[in-house]
């Protein structure tokens, strides 16, 4: 059986994560085995904080509408009462309403 050389190859994995790899400080952007594990590092860190993207709209939306609650009315009360209606307004377009038409929002909380 003959022998398998893996030059071309194995230089087109180093280029591939060499160029993903571009930018970084240091070692990271020149040696392979660095820069590998610093892109691994990478991918696992936006994976994560596309989540935590998520999260902190939803906790920036979930403000705005307890802002528009004012005092005399909680939120936990009025997801509550919106779904007891069965109204299916979620946050993000309550929290729109709330900060473009208030009268609007105001005539969903009654």
């Amino acid at each position: 059986m003959a022998r398998v050389k893996k030059g071309q190859t194995k230089r087109a994995k180093h280029k591939k994560i060499l160029k993903s790899a571009k930018g970084y400080f240091g070692a990271r952007s020149k040696l392979v085995k660095t820069a590998k594990e610093a892109v691994m590092h990478a991918g696992a860190y936006s994976y994560a904080g596309r989540k935590q993207r998520k999260q902190q709209k939803r906790t920036g939306w979930i403000t705005q509408i307890n802002a528009a609650l004012g005092e005399d009315y909680s939120y936990s009360d009025f997801i509550k009462s919106l779904k007891d209606r069965t109204i299916e307004l979620d946050r993000k377009v309550l929290a729109e309403i709330a900060k473009e038409d208030p009268e609007t929002f105001q005539k969903i909380v009654k």
